[in-house]
């Protein structure tokens, strides 16, 4: 071979070799095309890399630490916020609890209002009985209630200028059973009651210059009474705390036997339901409730004043205050729009209207007392903590703080 013919062969070989090992390096740089499966695993892997774990707010965090804390089972110390009776203004206290069991448990606790109305009592709780089918309860306290109201008995004849004040006494020792079948909605429970009360009337006041004991059943009485009751119930809601579906059907009966072998022997049968709609996936809910209370007595007998059925205060009549109306019988109808701001608190617009009547066959619809308002509800999933209520009636405006749902 020539060897200009050969240097010219060994020359085309080199840039031969230096042109593909470029090529086939520029084919495997190039990427593989794009499928659906590749665009959707990129996009997973990019949220994992960019997302962060919700984190409530500072009300919201502390709602759910509070609901967690109570029912762990792990509290001891807590507030307590129980009344002497309604209306007795804002009240402190608190409670000390043992566990006994992992379910069982006595709660000790007090409280004192601004007013000096007082509560002290023990509660005994065994609440998983039956294998869960049924909870025991015993409680035993004192209270004393100072300036409690009274305007009279009836609906059209009393005003709130007949307003006047006594005080009482009450201790009590109760046992109560409550049974709930398993996946059902029935809810069964009965109890005895041993409670002695003791009407105080202060000499010279307007209560004692309003009224006597010819005028009015149990002025300045002192009774001891064993009282028994029982409720059937049907009720389809999932808390009765709060709840925005199912509703409530019941009827309770007492029977107070005046244990002195006095004149304030009776029974009571108190008749309620209640429903709640939702509306909008839950975000609206309509909740409805009708409530009837009627008493009886044998010949000779009557019921003494500080007992007979109620309406006026945080859970009846909202926009009257606290015992406005007491007669023999009562009706009461209520109906809230409630909207759900967040996870954590609702807000509402509600109607209450009512009367209560000395005979039974006056609970009909005609003169019935009524009130309007918003109100704010901060809750859980089954407890509502603080409920806020602003009602306007004939009479004013109330302000209504609450620990738990109107109905």
């Amino acid at each position: 071979m020539r060897p200009s013919l050969l240097i010219a062969t060994i020359l085309a070989l080199a840039i031969d070799g230096a042109i593909a090992p470029r090529e086939l390096l520029a084919q495997e740089a190039s990427p593989p095309p794009v499928t659906r499966e590749a665009e959707v695993v990129a996009r997973q892997a990019e949220k994992a890399r960019t997302a962060r774990p919700y984190e409530p707010g500072f009300a919201e965090a502390l709602v759910r630490k509070v609901d967690e804390f109570l029912v762990s089972g792990h509290v001891r110390w807590h507030p307590f916020f129980g009344t002497a009776y309604p209306g007795a203004g804002f009240t402190l206290g608190a409670g000390y609890i043992w566990h006994l069991g992992d379910y069982d448990s006595i709660d000790l606790r007090a409280a004192r209002s601004l007013h000096g109305s007082t509560r002290v009592e023990a509660e005994y709780r065994l609440p998983r009985l039956f294998a869960r089918r049924a909870a025991l309860t015993a409680i035993g306290g004192w209270r004393e209630g100072l300036n409690q109201s009274l305007f009279g008995l009836g609906t059209a004849q009393t005003s709130v200028k007949d307003r006047t004040l006594f005080d009482f006494r009450q201790a009590s020792a109760s046992l109560r059973l409550d049974v709930s079948p398993m996946r059902s909605a029935w809810r069964m429970g009965g109890g005895i009651n041993f409670t002695r009360y003791e009407q105080r009337v202060t000499s010279g006041s307007d209560f004692a210059r309003a009224y006597t004991a010819a005028t009015l059943p149990g002025y300045g009485a002192t009774v001891g009474y064993l009282s028994s009751y029982g409720t059937a119930a049907l009720d389809w809601r999932p808390t009765d705390g709060y709840t925005r579906r199912g509703g409530f059907v019941g009827v309770t009966s007492r029977r107070r036997d005046d244990t002195g072998g006095g004149p304030y022997s009776f029974r009571q049968v108190d008749v309620e339901a209640v429903q709640h709609v939702p509306v909008w996936r839950d975000a609206w809910v309509i909740s409805l409730r009708g409530r009837v209370e009627t008493t009886y007595t044998r010949r000779g007998q009557q019921v003494p004043f500080f007992l007979l059925p109620t309406l006026g205060n945080g859970a009846t009549l909202r926009g009257f205050s606290s015992w406005r109306f007491r007669d023999r019988n009562s009706l009461l109808l209520s109906a809230e729009w409630r909207v759900l701001v967040n996870a954590f608190a609702d807000a509402a617009l509600f109607y209450d209207a009512g009367k209560v009547t000395r005979h039974r066959g006056d609970l009909d619809l005609s003169a019935l007392k009524s009130n309007y308002g918003i109100g704010f509800r901060l809750h859980t999933w089954s407890t509502t903590p603080l409920r806020i209520d602003l009602a306007r009636s004939n009479e004013g405006f109330v302000v209504v703080f609450g620990s738990s749902a109107a109905f």
